[in-house]
């Protein structure tokens, strides 16, 4: 991949932030490539983003949409998606503009609400990590209906429900109680929020499901949320659909760390293990070829 164009989209709240990303901006400019600071183009070849994993969030659907590859920077938190550290920015990016570069696609969601007829209210919204229902903070317990496709799955009596990407899992999802799924999986997440009954467990789907949920009884200030942000409201006799969107976002991954490196760092599995090297004798056993004998 050619780099001749990269935006470089920064915290905009946080005054070292954007004196890192004019340092980044010159830094690129050393090496006859143009740079911008807070702008999205269609003709970009790189996003840079230099902040937390709220930062890509932001951006997430239209680099999607514009398929325009890109790297996050962690000047934040916790960082499951901005993978390079802030140390390691520099020398990351060389090996990037040298080649050395894989490019991860994570599945983004499609949210959109309907009427009682099925008539699209409003426009969609997507998600990276995932799509909320959620109950007003002094409101009492909701009841969801849901569907995956046409089948009925279950009516969850909870304080909200999650839809979920692989990508999101270590969210949201994660603090609800749901699984982690590998981020190269395809596969949609269901996840009840403090569900009354402990037998609502989470469900896993495949990629090409329509989730579908309604409210199986009135309630007041139920909240559509994308991504942390708040979009819309359901009301009764309306319907939330949610499928997976058909562009992903092209995210490229760390090329100093794996997927594992990240969660043990992240998730404090482990601290003191930095990490064991699959044994010569299993590694050199995965290149033999397997007898077709059954005795063997």
């Amino acid at each position: 991949m050619r780099i001749r164009r990269v935006g470089i989209i920064t915290r905009k709240d946080s005054p070292p932030v954007q004196r890192i990303g004019e340092e980044l901006a010159a830094w690129f400019r050393q090496r006859s490539i143009k740079a911008d600071l807070d702008q999205i183009e269609p003709d970009m070849d790189m996003l840079t983003i230099l902040g937390g994993d709220g930062t890509l969030l932001h951006v997430a659907d239209q680099a999607a949409r514009l398929g325009i590859p890109v790297v996050g920077v962690n000047l934040g938190y916790l960082g499951f998606l901005t993978e390079v550290a802030a140390e390691e920015m520099y020398p990351a990016l060389e090996e990037i503009l040298c080649g050395r570069i894989t490019i991860e696609e994570r599945l983004m969601l499609k949210a959109q609400l309907l009427d009682g007829n099925g008539v699209p209210v409003g426009k969609p919204w997507f998600a990276l990590n995932e799509v909320v229902l959620l109950k007003g903070s002094t409101e009492p317990l909701l009841r969801l209906c849901c569907w995956a496709d046409e089948e009925y799955v279950a009516t969850y009596k909870a304080d909200g429900l999650i839809i979920s990407t692989p990508t999101g899992s270590t969210a949201y999802n994660l603090s609800a109680g749901g699984p982690i799924a590998h981020a190269g999986l395809q596969a949609l997440l269901l996840t009840p929020i403090c569900p009354f009954m402990l037998e609502s467990r989470p469900v896993l789907l495949p990629p090409q499901t329509q989730v579908t949920t309604s409210l199986a009884q009135p309630a007041s200030k139920v909240k559509v949320v994308a991504d942390g942000m708040p979009v819309g409201v359901i009301q009764k006799n309306s319907f939330l659909t949610v499928v997976a969107a058909s562009k992903p976002l092209r995210l490229i991954s760390s090329p100093h760390k794996g997927y594992f490196a990240i969660l043990r760092s992240k998730l404090n599995w482990a601290s003191c293990d930095c990490g064991k090297p699959l044994p010569d004798c299993i590694r050199t056993a995965q290149h033999r070829p397997i007898s077709s004998c059954a005795g063997d």
